[in-house]
């Protein structure tokens, strides 16, 4: 059954993977993003792109006054923006770059959830799904901060849950592990660094994501997937990466 899906990020990663997944099976994607150029390169009948900044109040509000445009009813929410900077050790972190990763990947879901979920809960119908990290799970030196935003999109995720049980609203989220896209380019400002990341092994990819993603949104209605931890063959955790010499 075709749905009617926002998702956040959608111009590069994970979001255009799904975003990409999902059209091709049928449903309507509403993208946001900060760099609306690449949303035009979706090129796809049943694909809408916004700008978005999820870090502030005025373009959220803007972004869903278009996809009522679009659509007067939204089936499910995928909040996909998230940003990882730097990776020095809390004592000698920049605050700044704090700030900048807590409003996208905290303030960011709250801000589309809060604006969102009421509309969900008046259909009694409908998902959200957040997408998380293995490092909702288990922290690592010199990613306190990203760490701890991710520990806490799996509680708000857990209390989301609770808050609409009873609703019909299925609350999902994906928690990948090493994923090859532009987020270590973004975090550490350099691409041959970025690419020693992955070096030696076979990441996950943003297909990858896309395909768990569409599982959650696949399952029938009485089937809520409460987190899918996906990792690529060669990580064992957060920090144990087997790499071919």
């Amino acid at each position: 059954m075709s749905q009617t899906v926002v998702i956040t990020g959608a111009s590069a990663g994970i979001g255009l993977s799904t975003s990409k997944l999902l059209l091709e099976k049928g449903h309507t994607v509403i993208g946001g993003a900060r760099r609306i150029e690449k949303l035009n390169d979706i090129k796809h009948p049943n694909f809408h792109g916004f700008s978005l900044d999820v870090c502030n109040e005025e373009s959220v509000n803007q972004f869903l006054s278009n996809t009522k445009k679009v659509s007067p009813n939204i089936d499910v929410l995928i909040n996909n923006a998230g940003i990882a900077l730097g990776v020095e050790p809390i004592h000698a972190g920049d605050t700044k770059d704090w700030e900048r990763v807590i409003d996208t990947n905290v303030m960011g879901v709250l801000r589309m959830t809060r604006k969102i979920l009421p509309d969900l809960l008046e259909q009694s119908s409908g998902q959200i799904i957040n997408i998380g990290s293995i490092a909702g799970h288990f922290s690592y030196a010199g990613g306190g901060v990203y760490a701890g935003t991710k520990h806490m999109i799996k509680a708000i995720t857990q209390a989301i849950r609770l808050e609409v049980n009873g609703s019909s609203i299925r609350v999902c989220s994906v928690s990948p592990g090493l994923v090859e896209t532009e987020f270590s380019v973004v975090r550490l400002g350099d691409q041959e660094k970025a690419d020693q990341v992955y070096s030696g092994m076979d990441p996950l990819t943003g297909d990858d994501i896309a395909e768990c993603v569409l599982f959650c949104m696949d399952r029938p209605k009485h089937v809520n997937i409460d987190d899918i931890i996906v990792m690529p063959t060669a990580q064992a955790s957060v920090y144990k990466v087997h790499r071919d010499s």
